[in-house]
């Protein structure tokens, strides 16, 4: 089957040809990809900036944000079949550890994390498990919905968490309105009351963060944050959710925060430096965001039903790879690009 395959560092992944996967454990799937989306997250592992987090080994096949059709099941699976259209949870967990059982998928102590850790879905197939694969309705099609299989799920999640802080008359501010920040616009506005104002460096993404139910658009020209501050009445916003996190996001996206405010980083690359003494002050708060649960994945997909949720997607096919990693990597890719392989 065809593979996008890093060989090494700093260089191009190649598309080349690699044995399918096979069957080998009773809860195994395996998922004939119908859509693989492209994440910031994969120029980062082309860089090298995942080598000590991932434990991976050279070569092996790029793509975390995947959906498709069941190919083949283990002898144990009975909640798909094979044919039934799914997208696939990003991680690949046990079942039976505390962070399993309290339903935190990404902190699962024995995890494989495809496309970051193992062969993931750039490729014809992807090796996944049943407690993986999300059973979708066969109207769907893989490459409509594959990129809320990461982007989508950690926009989500964010929000999610933010949710308890945002009540009637409180401001967020999303930095970055790409792949991921366009579907935090749209999940802010499904599931809080608050204002949104979204910051980005392009005018025609603030055009499409308009069109998602964006309150206000500010283009990030180095006045970001002071019309940030004018639109607060001077507070600052309550919530901020950083999609970039890297490039002068997070020291602009600091200085929009209110005093008790919340900061989630979930774009990244950058290094958050902060004086103590501005964190006690202040009482501003700083949380992490790792993709999201299984049931966030769910829910996820029920608002999508719903029409709530929309992507605003390019489509490559697989074979085109390098040309979408050169369009994320030079800016001229908005919203998510999503590789498709031949047939699907």
């Amino acid at each position: 089957m065809k593979a996008v395959r890093l060989h090494a560092y700093n260089q191009s992944p190649v598309v080349e040809e690699v044995a399918e996967p096979t069957i080998s454990g009773p809860f195994d799937v395996i998922v004939r990809i119908g859509g693989a989306g492209l994440c910031r997250t994969d120029l980062h592992i082309i860089e090298g900036q995942w080598v000590e987090k991932s434990g991976v080994t050279l070569p092996y096949t790029l793509g975390h944000e995947n959906a498709g059709w069941v190919h083949a099941v283990g002898s144990a699976v009975s909640t798909v079949a094979v044919g039934d259209t799914v997208i696939v949870h990003p991680l690949i967990t046990c079942g039976f550890c505390r962070a399993c059982r309290a339903g935190n998928d990404m902190h699962c102590t024995s995890s494989a994390f495809p496309g970051i850790s193992i062969d993931g879905g750039m490729a014809t197939f992807l090796k996944t498990t049943a407690r993986a694969v999300v059973k979708l309705d066969s109207s769907l099609a893989p490459k409509d919905i594959a990129a809320l299989a990461d982007a989508g799920l950690t926009a989500y999640h964010a929000v999610k968490k933010a949710i308890p802080l945002l009540y009637p008359g409180t401001k967020a501010v999303v930095i970055g309105a790409g792949g991921l920040g366009h579907i935090g616009v749209q999940c802010l506005k499904a599931l809080t009351p608050a204002e949104v104002i979204v910051v980005d460096k392009s005018a025609e993404a603030l055009e499409l963060a308009r069109g998602w139910g964006a309150d206000h658009t500010v283009r990030a020209d180095g006045s970001e944050v002071a019309r940030v501050r004018e639109i607060t009445e001077g507070q600052g916003a309550e919530v901020i959710l950083d999609f970039v996190g890297e490039g002068g996001a997070l020291e602009s996206g600091i200085a929009m925060l209110r005093r008790a405010g919340y900061y989630y980083v979930i774009g990244y690359g950058g290094r958050l430096v902060v004086p103590t003494i501005d964190i006690i002050s202040t009482e501003i708060n700083f949380i992490g965001n790792l993709v999201g649960t299984y049931n966030d994945l769910v829910e996820l997909m029920a608002l999508t039903a719903q029409g709530k949720v929309r992507l605003h997607t390019v489509v490559y096919p697989l074979e085109a790879a390098l040309d979408a990693i050169h369009d994320l990597e030079s800016g001229r890719l908005h919203g998510r690009g999503i590789l498709v392989p031949e047939g699907a």
